[in-house]
């Protein structure tokens, strides 16, 4: 019996080095790749998947990572915007490519159960990503984003998405179009170098996309921060349009933000860290 123990013991080892020098261990994960989407990791520690609004980048993360260490980030770059080239986004159909895209990187990188924090455009990809059957998801944020698209500019999925192509075809189709977004595109933190083609596409999805209907199938605890400004009845009615919206989602717990325009993380970025920090560590 001693000598079958160490002869099994030796063809273990011996077995063990043939795997190794023949190539037989357990293979790394490939570097992702997609057309649509590009990702950057940061840090160290549970996961977060972070994914900008329209047109904007990464860079607008910087200032909340910084202040909340402790969590390996995933940095999401919608491609055509912020400076990198569009691909396939240049064309076609756009929400749902990117959500399929999102899903399988959170798939091939073996992330357990992350948080998925999104702000405007991408607060409407997270949903879309926790109302998905897989992958699993521990928790999503959307930063004023309301499920409804068009509700953001006070209309509806039916007349602002008439409006959303008549902007899309002028921003794309004319010379003097081009000339504004770019211009446009000046003024807005983080968002240079981005492709009036994927925009104006992204805005025509935006604008017909209502996602309230869907929110009771949301297959993980939502909170919703939204920006408010200084004005009392400005804040009453930006909360009860909040709270109206997103009525149909399972407890959704609403934060308000402010005084703070849009781009809350930029605007008020130590009140935004604490309500993010208190949000992951829950």
């Amino acid at each position: 019996m001693p000598g079958k123990i160490l002869f099994d013991r030796r063809t273990a080892v011996i077995t063990g080095l043939a795997t190794l020098a023949f190539g037989g261990s357990p293979a790394a994960a490939a570097p992702f790749a997609s057309r649509r989407i590009s990702v950057t990791v940061r840090g160290n520690g549970p996961d977060v998947l972070l994914i900008p609004g329209l047109a904007s980048g990464p860079g607008i993360w910087g200032g909340t990572i910084a202040a909340i260490p402790g969590y390996r980030y995933h940095l999401v770059q919608v491609r055509g915007f912020a400076g990198l080239a569009p691909d396939a986004n240049k064309s076609g159909p756009l929400l749902t490519p990117l959500v399929n895209d999102l899903a399988s990187y959170i798939t091939q990188a073996r992330l357990i159960r992350p948080a998925v924090v999104g702000h405007s455009m991408g607060g409407t990809l997270a949903m879309l990503l926790a109302m998905r059957p897989s992958p699993a998801l521990s928790r999503v944020m959307v930063v004023d984003m309301l499920p409804d698209g068009a509700g953001m500019v006070g209309g509806t999925s039916s007349g602002m998405g008439y409006l959303a192509q008549q902007l899309g075809d002028y921003f794309t189709g004319t010379k003097a179009g081009r000339q504004l977004f770019s211009q446009m595109l000046q003024n807005q933190p983080g968002a240079k170098g981005s492709d009036p083609d994927v925009i104006a596409n992204a805005l025509r999805e935006l604008a017909q996309t209502d996602l309230g209907p869907r929110l009771k199938t949301l297959r993980a605890p939502l909170q919703v921060v939204y920006a408010i400004g200084g004005d009392a009845q400005q804040r009453q009615s930006q909360t009860q349009r909040y709270r109206t919206a997103y009525a149909p989602a399972k407890a959704p717990l609403l934060t308000p933000i402010g005084p703070s325009g849009h781009v809350v993380m930029a605007d008020q970025p130590a009140k935004f860290a604490t309500i993010l920090q208190g949000f992951l560590k829950r």
